[in-house]
């Protein structure tokens, strides 16, 4: 299954990294797991939840304690109106990803030129 470091997350969430961290411990459903260097590794399901709580913590401006308090009504009820905005949030979340992706590429390309650059000198 496909993971995502806290940067990649940091970058299509638009959530620093000290609020990942503070949210996995004040978050009882959000427990990334870790690698074997202790690296976060966030699953798609992550990354839902991570956006959901965006929105109603952020947006919505429930704050962290409400929003979770929302989402967990949220997964009881069923709402299938929550179903159609975690897919659209989803959709945009694999969009988000895939620019990322492009815009990393030059930066790779020049990377690797500079590195095969410095090898031809040495």
């Amino acid at each position: 299954m496909k993971s995502y470091s806290t940067g990649e997350v940091e970058a299509l969430l638009g959530l620093p990294a000290s609020t990942l961290r503070f949210w996995e411990k004040e978050v009882p459903f959000l427990a990334p797991r870790k690698d074997l260097f202790g690296r976060r590794a966030y699953s798609p399901l992550d990354l839902c939840v991570l956006a959901r709580l965006k929105r109603l913590a952020l947006v919505r401006d429930l704050g962290l304690k409400a929003a979770c308090r929302a989402m967990e009504e949220e997964i009881t009820r069923g709402d299938p109106s929550l179903k159609a905005e975690i897919l659209e949030l989803r959709t945009q979340l694999f969009s988000l990803f895939s620019d990322l992706r492009e815009l990393q590429k030059p930066a790779l390309s020049e990377r690797n030129s500079h590195e095969a650059s410095l090898e031809g000198s040495a």
